[in-house]
């Protein structure tokens, strides 16, 4: 900035931290900085934007300023900060201990492996989160993510830049139809929630586009996930709950019903499929037929999309736009909230609607989820070789034996735990909900002691409460070998059989192995024991 402004050249911000916005003739300045190996950013005829990051060396800006000015840049020059006293933050920072206390890779090294030995994560056991599809993340799939080549490239860089990226963007894209039954598919939402929102979009702005702005309800069964009556009524809809029958099916006299109430208004409704109670329909194509014969759209959820790869196409059984979580089915990490991957397929009548964004070369009718075209491109290259490396046999096979990994243990459970919900074939899809509150009523034990108890088993508890309060939602997936599933099965079978023991009133309600749980080693070594249950956890 200081150089520019000694060069006679106009900075345009009034105060700055990494980006500057400079008047100039952007078109030549533009081409010529260019020509140099130089991304800038092309405002408008007479400015451009330049953004500068600690990577960004003092050779670097030379380069840049002679471009700009045809002259060279002094060694010596004055640095103009940018910023008031305003600007700067008065309270200290990162005084936790944490932040200061490892000066050495070696140091830093022993901190994360003592973070990572407290949790149980995929290479330790299996995490059997309901709904949640924590499966294996091969090795060779992740490994692409540390090319520079799919790291290191800028989510804005100019098109002609990043061919080979987009080679392989379309082929992902294009494998997710064939997948789905869709027609096309937008890769840019970051979230599951956030491709709910966009698919919400297409459908609003399909009926605005063809005169029926007016529609505007969204028919949700009371099962569904939380983000979606979240994602409706940001979309601006108002949301009509529909109820579910004692099976955990959408209750279709009060579909029927509801639709023809709000036939009009109708704009939408969402489901899941397998249904959040881990079923698969039987009456899902009435459900479509019932919402298409009013006018509205079916958004069908692609969080159980693990049960249904190579099986059967949502855009083939009624649905008209999908989300698909790649961090789930396709197996891109679960990582601490992101980044994920929640792309949004559709039929071709909703193409046009998909989300736009104006680094794209066609431009289409929809709206910016996200400030990348794509997204959290960086990791697409793992769901790309995942699939490519199944193949279309291997994808069905996933699906298969997760669906049997979860009804063996349905099967292996139900004479210690009641399954709440299966099909009218008696199975589940590919997970199962156990009902802990009979036995909370019998014995005092809840879910949380379970799932504090299996800790001590060296396993991540279930989903609880969720669909359903005071259950347990499992889903072993197709990673998990009949081993691991016979080991999950027995840890809780034993639980069981110590929960009788409280039931029984052999053990006391309110100290017994469960209540007690977890017993951490510090615990279980301590020459001190408060409570009475040490010898009956170690047995």
């Amino acid at each position: 900035a200081s150089a520019l402004k000694g060069a006679g050249i106009t900075i345009v911000n009034q105060h700055w931290f990494d980006t500057l916005t400079i008047k100039v003739d952007a078109a030549k300045v533009h081409a010529a900085t260019l020509a140099k190996g130089i991304n800038l950013r092309l405002i408008d005829e007479q400015h451009v934007g330049i953004s500068i990051d600690e990577t960004t060396s003092f050779d670097d800006i030379k380069s840049l300023y002679t471009v700009i000015t045809g002259k060279t840049l002094s060694d010596n020059v004055k640095s103009d900060l940018g910023l008031t006293d305003a600007h700067y933050r008065q309270s200290a920072i990162l005084q936790q201990p944490i932040f200061n206390s490892h000066h050495s890779e070696t140091s830093m090294l022993r901190y994360l492996r003592k973070l990572a030995d407290k949790d149980i994560a995929l290479d330790r056991a299996m995490i059997p989160l309901g709904s949640c599809t924590m499966k294996l993340n091969a090795t060779a799939e992740m490994i692409p993510v540390t090319w520079p080549e799919f790291g290191a490239i800028h989510p804005l860089a100019p098109l002609d830049q990043s061919l080979g990226y987009q080679e392989m963007i379309t082929e992902l894209e294009n494998m997710l139809c064939i997948a789905t039954g869709y027609d096309a598919i937008s890769l840019q939402p970051n979230a599951g929630s956030q491709g709910e929102y966009a698919g919400l979009l297409a459908i609003r702005a399909y009926h605005d586009s063809r005169g029926d702005s007016e529609r505007n309800v969204c028919l949700i069964p009371a099962s569904a996930h939380g983000t979606n009556p979240a994602s409706a009524q940001m979309c601006g809809m108002q949301v009509v709950v529909v109820k579910c029958d004692e099976q955990g099916n959408i209750d279709l006299d009060d579909l029927k019903g509801k639709a023809e109430k709000h036939s009009a208004a109708l704009a939408a409704i969402m489901i899941t499929y397998p249904s959040t109670h881990g079923v698969f329909e039987a009456a899902v194509t009435e459900v479509c037929d019932i919402v298409h014969q009013h006018g509205g759209q079916v958004y069908i959820d692609g969080a159980n999309l693990n049960a249904m790869v190579g099986l059967c196409s949502p855009g083939k059984f009624g649905g008209d736009v999908s989300h698909l979580n790649l961090h789930k089915t396709f197996c891109i990490p679960h990582g601490g909230g992101g980044p994920g991957v929640g792309p949004v397929a559709v039929g071709e009548h909703l193409k046009a609607f998909l989300p736009d964004h104006f680094a794209l070369k066609e431009r289409t009718q929809g709206h910016m989820v996200s400030a990348a075209p794509w997204g959290s491109a960086s990791i697409l290259p793992i769901s790309w070789m995942y699939i490519k490396m199944m193949g279309a046999e291997g994808l069905r096979k996933a699906t298969e034996v997760a669906i049997l990994n979860a009804n063996y243990i349905a099967k292996k459970l139900a004479d210690h735990y009641p399954v709440l919900y299966t099909g009218s074939n008696g199975l589940v899809a590919h997970e199962c909900i156990v009902d802990i509150r009979p036995i909370n009523e019998s014995s005092g034990i809840s879910v949380d002691d379970i799932a504090k108890r299996l800790i001590d088993f060296g396993f991540h508890a279930p989903t609880m409460s969720f669909p359903v309060a005071g259950t347990l939602m499992i889903e072993p997936t197709e990673s998990e070998s009949v081993y691991e599933l016979d080991r999950f099965i027995e840890a809780m079978v034993k639980i069981k059989q110590e929960i009788n023991q409280v039931r029984d009133k052999v053990w006391p309600e309110d100290d017994n192995p469960l209540v007690n749980a977890p017993h951490t080693e510090q615990v279980l070594i301590s020459e001190k024991w408060s409570n009475n249950s040490r010898s009956r956890c170690l047995s």
